[in-house]
């Protein structure tokens, strides 16, 4: 199947094109990198057409949580409209197959967790609003979209060949790994949140886990699945701190940790129940425990710095 991959310059759209590629799909990358905006509707219809696309896996957006709360338009007008964008094209040239790359940032502070699919800063706000964008194209234009709530993406291929190096960086085992190659200090935000350790917990799944479940649901898909919504995690929670003791562990070496103020936006826990999407999908990460992502991603970094 051709499958157009927006965002497939970045680091999870990246990595999902080379498991679809290896599952025998054609992925064709539609990136900001190579000037290609998806709120450039009329290249996004072209390129629909030229490269005949039969589905579309959308990962173009921007992702700091704490950077929306103190720019939301840039997420609204970008995440939302860039979303209405490409449906708007999909549906004038007829294609009507969309996995969108959804976010655990839509929950806020849950009040109960593992969180389950049913759902507060302007980046999950923003994504939430597509997840409703897409239920009136499935109802209106017949375009079945099947949403995948993301946790923490994080770790790199198995051979090193593609990892993550966002610009700026603002994810933790990325920036912890650089403090440590280079030998700086890192400030950790926050040490007050009400969790066992006073740092935040989140679930952390392998990317290659959380590209192996966009293959399922394009299957779904192509298959007449209706719109739909799903979790991707693993269930189990760790908290900063751990995620720094074991980045230790790989690396051999002490983290230099300072301890700053509150990231603005940043919720005190989020873990998944991915019972849905292991049920209906048979989806099982393979690669998602905690030793595993780092030692991926250290590997990545010590080749990539």
């Amino acid at each position: 199947m051709k499958v157009l991959v927006t965002g497939g310059a970045g680091y999870i759209g990246s990595i999902a094109a080379a498991v679809l590629e290896k599952a025998g799909h054609q992925p064709v990358i539609y990136d900001i990198k190579n000037n290609q905006d998806v709120k450039d509707t009329a290249l996004l219809k072209k390129t629909l057409k030229e490269k005949q696309i039969e589905a579309v896996m959308h990962f173009a957006a921007y992702i700091e949580m704490g950077e929306s709360v103190l720019n939301p338009q840039k997420y609204f007008d970008n995440n939302f409209l860039g979303s209405r964008s490409l449906l708007e094209a999909m549906t004038d040239v007829g294609v009507n197959k969309i996995i969108f790359s959804s976010t655990a940032g839509g929950y806020g502070n849950p009040e109960r967790v593992p969180i389950k699919e049913a759902p507060e800063n302007p980046y999950g706000q923003s994504k939430l609003m597509v997840e409703e964008l897409l239920k009136f194209y499935d109802r209106t234009e017949a375009v079945r979209s099947i949403s995948l709530r993301y946790f923490n993406a994080s770790g790199a291929t198995l051979d090193s060949n593609l990892g993550e190096a966002h610009q700026p960086e603002s994810h933790l085992i990325p920036n912890v790994i650089k403090a440590v190659l280079e030998n700086k200090a890192f400030t950790l935000h926050g040490k007050d949140y009400p969790t066992p350790d006073g740092t935040c917990i989140r679930d952390y799944i392998h990317v290659v886990d959380l590209a192996e479940a966009h293959i399922l649901a394009l299957k779904a898909l192509a298959s007449g699945h209706a719109t739909d919504v799903y979790n991707v995690g693993t269930g189990q929670g760790y908290s900063n701190l751990e995620v720094i003791k074991m980045i230790e562990k790989v690396a051999g070496k002490k983290v230099k940790l300072k301890i700053g103020p509150r990231r603005p936006g940043d919720a005190n826990e989020l873990v998944a129940d991915p019972g849905k999407i292991n049920r209906e999908f048979g989806w099982q990460p393979q690669h998602s425990d905690l030793e595993t992502i780092v030692a991926t991603a250290w590997h990545w970094h010590k080749n990539h710095i």
